[in-house]
């Protein structure tokens, strides 16, 4: 009986394009490789679509793709193979009033020098992306979560350093149970 498949079509933008495909089309065939799918990617439009008879491996294919296309690097986005790491996007467009405000809420995200953004990593273990109108972040699913939150807290406003002290405490919750071996959730 032959096996059915299934097609994910998704968009990313054209200057990702080269970095989804790489070098002699390695990062591409990699990815083809660690997750039993077919990538075809339509340079000129950015469309990308991903074959696979496996509705698991398609949807990892596919939450790499998008990882790539909201501006992390392939070994980062590979890190969505790994059975507890997820990907979240958020728009940035929700929380801006206006273009001009959208270019002030993204400076507050990154930071002088980026120092939010490493800030907000270090202290909940994920890695964000600002690309375009997006905040993206991979990490341990429960970790993804507190990040979001100080995320969306900082887009609507709330000061820096109270978002670092709300994430110091659930920093410090979270290494105390991963000590004591309990289940984060």
């Amino acid at each position: 009986m032959a096996s059915e498949q299934f097609c994910y079509e998704l968009k990313i933008t054209k200057d990702r394009i080269a970095v989804l495909i790489g070098k002699k089309g390695e990062v591409k065939k990699e990815l083809e490789s660690l997750t039993k799918t077919k990538i075809q990617v339509d340079s000129k439009e950015g469309d990308v679509a991903i074959y696979g008879d496996d509705g698991l491996s398609l949807y990892n294919a596919r939450e790499i793709v998008k990882a790539i296309g909201r501006g992390f690097n392939p070994e980062l986005a590979k890190l969505l193979l790994k059975q507890d790491y997820s990907l979240e996007i958020i728009s940035i467009d929700e929380y801006a009033r206006n273009r001009n405000d959208s270019e002030r809420v993204k400076g507050r995200l990154i930071g002088r020098e980026g120092k939010a953004r490493k800030t907000m990593e270090t202290l909940t273990e994920c890695y964000i992306s600002v690309y375009g109108k997006t905040v993206s972040i991979i990490g341990e699913t429960s970790k993804v979560i507190t990040a979001k939150t100080a995320v969306e807290r900082l887009l609507l406003g709330s000061r820096h350093g109270n978002i670092y002290k709300w994430l110091e405490k659930r920093h410090k919750e979270f290494r105390k149970r991963e000590l004591l071996g309990e289940k984060i959730e």
